[in-house]
């Protein structure tokens, strides 16, 4: 399966086209990988390859530094993604990550400023000493996609019959993540699926939209609408994008936040994912223009902040 496209420098009638069927479809779309400096794109890659290949000693020592921390090295099978839907059998996902948070940004609030529990999404990132140039590079490319996210929001506005500016207030001082994932190879003996275990389990994520890169390798599996898991061929030269919770609660579901997985392969895989989210304090609730007379919304209001960090602490030990 492959995506439609939602090319940003297309006239604007053909981005909100496009991105009209992707969204009231399953919510999974792509957008060039040009979209953001090539350079930019893949410094940031290598980087995370560059990690990666460390030996694991020198990854442990940005590990996670206490139970519940966001960000620095998650090791193999320390998270279970299949808990965030409470799945009470899911399995420990074989992959590791690194992930860092919203001091990447531009935009950050002040200390006086923060709202009730916000000090847990903006603790400080992690980064390897022996990997000096993966800062730099990964705080570039956090803040190129943060424009490309605050663009889709845009367009999704329009789709929505909202002003283009809607969501704008809503996500000038994002709690937005960003990660890199490591998938051991068959014959690796992390990557052991006798037990029945996936690289990743079955998810929806859990904040507005998550922009997506990945290598050659498949594994990539989306939910169709009979319940049905379905291949996503892999693309190399183009992101994948994919609405998130919040998107779907302010839509009243009438857009998907659709449960996804990554399956075993017999070779190694490398992703990036930037998973965009709306300020700590940002109420999510059903947007006037996604609800008929006479209809309820289907969701209560909720905060983004504390809706992330309730679905983050039940994925890991």
């Amino acid at each position: 399966m492959q995506f439609g496209v939602v090319d940003l420098e297309a006239p604007i009638e053909e981005q909100v086209a496009a991105m009209r069927a992707a969204c009231e479809d399953l919510g999974f779309f792509r957008i060039p990988l040009a979209s953001v400096p090539r350079s930019v794109a893949d410094d940031a890659w290598n980087a995370a390859r560059d990690f990666f290949a460390l030996p694991e000693a020198q990854k442990r020592e940005i590990e996670f530094p206490h139970a519940g921390y966001p960000y620095g090295y998650s090791p193999f099978r320390f998270e279970t993604l299949g808990r965030s839907i409470d799945d009470a059998a899911a399995l420990p996902d074989l992959k590791e990550s690194l992930s860092v948070g919203p001091d990447c940004g531009l935009a950050s609030r002040e200390a006086g400023r923060l709202a009730g529990g916000e000090e847990w999404i903006r603790q400080p990132s992690l980064w390897p000493v022996a990997v000096a140039h993966l800062r730099p590079a990964w705080t570039a490319y956090y803040r190129a996609l943060s424009h490309v996210a605050a663009r889709l929001l845009s367009v999704m506005a329009r789709v929505l019959e909202l002003q283009p500016t809607h969501f704008d207030s809503l996500i000038d001082r994002p709690i937005t993540s960003m990660r890199a994932i490591h998938y051991p190879a068959a014959d690796d003996d992390r990557g052991d699926t006798d037990d029945g275990s996936l690289r990743a389990g079955a998810h929806g994520d859990y904040g507005t939209l998550t922009i997506l890169r990945t290598d050659e390798v498949g594994g990539l599996q989306v939910v169709d609408r009979s319940g049905a898991w379905i291949d996503v061929d892999p693309d190399p030269d183009m992101f994948v994008v994919n609405l998130g919770d919040s998107i779907s609660q302010w839509t009243n579901d009438r857009w998907p936040s659709t449960l996804h997985r990554v399956v075993p392969k017999p070779e190694s895989r490398q992703s990036m994912a930037f998973f965009h989210m709306a300020n700590w304090d940002a109420v999510i609730e059903c947007l006037p223009t996604c609800v008929v007379p006479g209809e309820a919304p289907r969701h209560a209001p909720v905060e983004a902040g504390p809706w992330l960090m309730r679905k983050f602490q039940a994925t890991v030990e």
